[in-house]
């Protein structure tokens, strides 16, 4: 789930790191009182959760508040991506000597949290990666072990700074990386991490995310940020239909059946095992098909809350079958959600046979789930069928690229 910058500014200065003055404003008044009370030349930008502002024109300059004010009413109708503005930050202009990057999220093969470091902030960094690879560090720390300043000034020095810069950097490097860990991120980024004209530095930019299972544990940060529980905080404020999904999955606490994420396709999926929800996913697309959504089933649903999970994504404009699939390894009872996945069609009006393009949960319970899918006239295959062959029956069913 992602941040908006105001909100990763707010963490930023919990943990001590340096953030200039601003603040919100949802009108061109609040846009010009905010400007007056900085009493200089400030930055006016869109809050949205994707990235491109300053390409699509919502981060503007301006020099006076009655300026602050026309900025405002420039910055507030644009979509960023589609995405309308949930408020637009005024803040303090600052003087730039130098920009610098720093990053700290996960990496999926070492298993292990990695910081990245640059002394080419403000541009992409997958552009200094591949053209200035000498000026991107990468150092893993250890999630066991106390973090201590050697990582970070390992991770500073490594693309050629020192002396005073590299004594001023350790210290806000060291706390983004100690935000990370405390907080559950999977990304807290800096960018530009500014050097300013008179040698301090400042977090000119911030973006975090965090795990989504988190969520619990980080209660009450959440709350104190004002981030509600119903806000998924995908790339884009969630939709009806990935609100819809999150509702009926939190009215039972039983399993997992939601965690929706809306696409555009015809293919509806009840996918779910973790890692092979999104292999799954893929498999769809390698074969043609187009998802009509993302989302997870698991860990023994009840029967009501697999029928209303089944029913939504049925109901969703566009769909023309489901695909029910699971990883080769499950403890879900079949039988359960077979029954629910089955009344989730009547529900919607349509013929089990015709609604579902196939069946693969394997499981506990599965001569009895195969035994009422078979009632229904329902195809469905057991663990002998790989996941990514299912996949390419469901897309057939539809006339995908994959028949």
């Amino acid at each position: 789930m992602r941040f908006y910058e105001y909100e990763s500014k707010a963490l930023f200065a919990r943990h001590g790191l340096p953030t200039g003055a601003g603040s919100l404003a949802q009108t061109a008044e609040q846009a010009r009182a905010a400007a007056a009370q900085i009493g200089g030349p400030v930055v006016v930008k869109s809050q949205v959760l994707s990235g491109g502002r300053m390409k699509a024109g919502a981060v503007q300059f301006a020099d006076t508040p009655e300026a602050a004010a026309r900025q405002f009413e420039a910055v507030w109708p644009i979509r960023v991506n589609g995405e309308q503005p949930r408020a637009v930050l005024v803040e303090a202009k600052s003087a730039v000597a130098h920009e610098f990057f720093a990053s700290v999220t996960w990496d999926g093969r070492r298993k292990l949290p990695v910081l990245l470091f640059s002394d080419m902030g403000g541009i992409d960094i997958e552009e200094v990666a591949a053209q200035h690879p000498a000026h991107l560090s990468r150092t893993h720390f250890s999630t066991l072990l106390p973090l201590t300043e050697r990582s970070a000034k390992e991770a500073v020095a490594a693309v050629g700074i020192s002396g005073g810069d590299l004594n001023r950097l350790t210290p806000i490097v060291l706390r983004l990386a100690q935000l990370f860990l405390d907080c559950d991120l999977t990304l807290a980024e800096i960018n530009p991490l500014a050097k300013l004209a008179d040698g301090s530095f400042l977090a000119l930019d911030g973006h975090v995310e965090m795990e989504a299972e988190a969520r619990g544990a980080q209660q009450a940060l959440l709350a104190e940020l004002g981030i509600g529980e119903d806000e998924t905080r995908q790339a884009r404020p969630p939709t009806d239909f990935e609100r819809e999904g999150a509702r009926l999955n939190a009215a039972d606490h039983r399993g997992v059946a939601g965690n929706v994420v809306e696409f555009d396709g015809d293919l509806g999926l009840v996918i779910g095992a973790g890692g092979g929800s999104l292999t799954l996913f893929d498999a769809v697309r390698r074969h043609g098909g187009r998802p009509a959504n993302y989302c997870e089933i698991g860990g023994n649903p009840s029967v009501r809350k697999t029928r209303n999970l089944t029913r939504l994504i049925l109901g969703k404009p566009g769909v023309g079958k489901i695909a029910v699939m699971m990883n080769v390894v499950s403890n879900t009872r079949v039988d359960i959600v077979a029954r629910g996945v089955i009344l989730g069609c009547l529900d919607a009006g349509r013929d089990p046979a015709e609604a579902i393009a196939i069946f693969r949960i394997p499981g506990s319970w599965e001569e009895e789930g195969f035994r009422i899918l078979e009632k229904y006239g329902v195809e469905f295959c057991d663990r002998s069928v790989s996941m990514f062959e299912a996949a390419g029956r469901a897309v057939a069913k539809l006339g995908g690229a994959g028949a």
